[in-house]
Formats: structure tokens, sequence, C-alpha cells
């Protein structure tokens, strides 16, 4: 074994799983899924950005958070390449690096094949897909500076088992982008590794947030029932993957989509 080789296994586990003291970016953070991973880093000794459409919720839920960490609001919608190149302005003045970038950002749209619309469309290929890529090129020599060989910097993309698995409901541009975003992760990861950022891509089951409240209502007992766990995902499920694609555990993860469903997407 050599020296490096020796270094990584002498690592203890809590140093194996530790995000302590690191700067994280969590698009979307303030609900939902991003809520749970960004209230997860902060628990974990993370400094924590969060990002939203609605600076007044962005605003309350970084308070919130502020009370057992470090969160910090950064209210934009970045369903544009000029609002992806403004938060990295905005973030490079704030901090020398960053270390972790979840691009968890998102928005559906469902309608029947006949009636779909282009402006349904649209909207979900812009925040789900183009802001993906569009943050992570503007973020790179953030995420660059933050990065070693032995703890490379993170991009987790949040898809979906839906970019996996053919949908029950009508949401075809939210499925097809989803995809399209697992591969771009693989893309990504293969480009960038040698820079020593790395690129994965989460792809949940249900969760509660407010994208899923509607479908929950009304068909939560056979989602359920659906599932090899026999329930829907919960907060810890969420944060658990997130800190090991974030610490020192996952750092030799790179281009992978994870399922984290309960086995919902092999039925």
């Amino acid at each position: 074994m050599n020296d490096r080789n020796q270094r990584s296994a002498s690592v203890s586990v809590s140093e194996l799983f530790s995000i302590a003291g690191k700067v994280a970016l969590v698009t979307g953070g303030s609900r939902g899924i991003g809520l749970m991973i960004a209230r997860g880093f902060v628990e974990a000794g993370a400094r924590v950005y969060i990002s939203s459409r609605s600076a007044e919720t962005c605003g309350q839920v970084a308070e919130e958070l502020s009370a057992i960490g470090e969160c910090v609001p950064l209210a934009m919608d970045l369903s544009t390449v000029a609002a992806c190149e403004a938060m990295a302005a905005e973030l490079t003045r704030r901090e020398g690096r960053l270390h972790i970038l979840v691009n968890n950002a998102g928005t559906a749209w469902g309608e029947p094949l006949e009636a779909y619309q282009e402006a349904g469309f649209d909207k979900v290929t812009n925040l789900n897909l183009k802001s993906v890529f569009f943050l992570t090129r503007e973020l790179l020599p953030l995420l660059e500076k933050a990065a070693t060989p032995a703890d490379p910097a993170r991009v987790i993309n949040i898809g979906s088992i839906d970019g996996i698995r053919v949908p029950e409901v009508e949401n075809y541009a939210y499925s097809a982008v989803k995809a399209a975003v697992h591969h771009m992760t693989r893309v990504l990861a293969v480009r960038l590794g040698g820079r020593m950022v790395t690129v994965n891509a989460v792809a949940p089951g249900l969760f509660e947030s407010k994208m899923t409240r509607q479908l929950l209502d009304t068909y939560r007992q056979q989602i359920e029932a659906d599932c090899p766990l026999g329930r829907i995902g919960a907060p810890a499920d969420m944060v658990g993957i997130a800190v090991f694609l974030a610490s020192r555990a996952g750092a030799y993860v790179n281009g992978a989509t994870i399922p984290v469903d309960g086995g919902l997407m092999l039925v």
C-alpha cells in the first residue's frame, strides 16, 4: 500500500462523513427536498447558502436554519443564464471557494398530451436542465478552488426516478428533462473529474413537497402499497445520501445516479 492509500485508510469514521467547515449552495433550498438537504448540511456544520425565487420565503427559512448553524439566503430565479451568472458573481463576492453545489431547484408541469403547452415545456426545461448546466459552469472557478485530490469539490444534481422509469402521471417535460439531467451528470463527471470536481445525481422517489402534494393527497395509500418498503421518503433518507456524497466518504463516487425511492422504481 503506498503512502497516499495509507493516509486514506487512516481516516476515522467521524472524519469520513464530516462536512464541517465546508461551504455549500443548495438551489431551491427553501422547501421540499432542497430544504431537507440544506437543514442536514447546516446541522452537519457546513455554511450553507440557499436560493429561492421568493425573497421572503428564502429569508425566513435561512433565519430558521441559522438558529442551528450558518445559513445565508440568496433569493434568485435561476431559470435564465443571466441569473446563473449573477448567482455565481454574488457567491464569488462572498466566498473564496465552494465545496458543494446541490442543483435542486426545479418545477413540474402536468397536462394531457393533446393539451400540453409549449410554455410548460420551456419552463421545466429552463429551470430543471439549463440552470443545472449553466450554474455549474459559472461556479467552476469556486469549486476548483475548494478541490483537492483526496477530497474533490462536489456537484450533486437532483434528478428523479421519473427520469429512469415511465411515470404514471402525464409530466412529459419533467420526466424527459430529469433523464437528461442524469445523462448530463455522467457527461460532466467525465469532463470535470480531472479538475477534481465530482458530479453525481440523486434520483428521489416520492417525498413530501409542494410539488408532490396533490399526487400524495390523491394516491398516497397506493404509492406506499406499491413501494417495497411500504412508505414514502423521509427527510433523513435524503440527508443521508447528500451527506455521503458531499463528505470524504463519497469522494471516489463520480458519474453515478443513485435512486433513493425504497425500491419503487423496480415495481
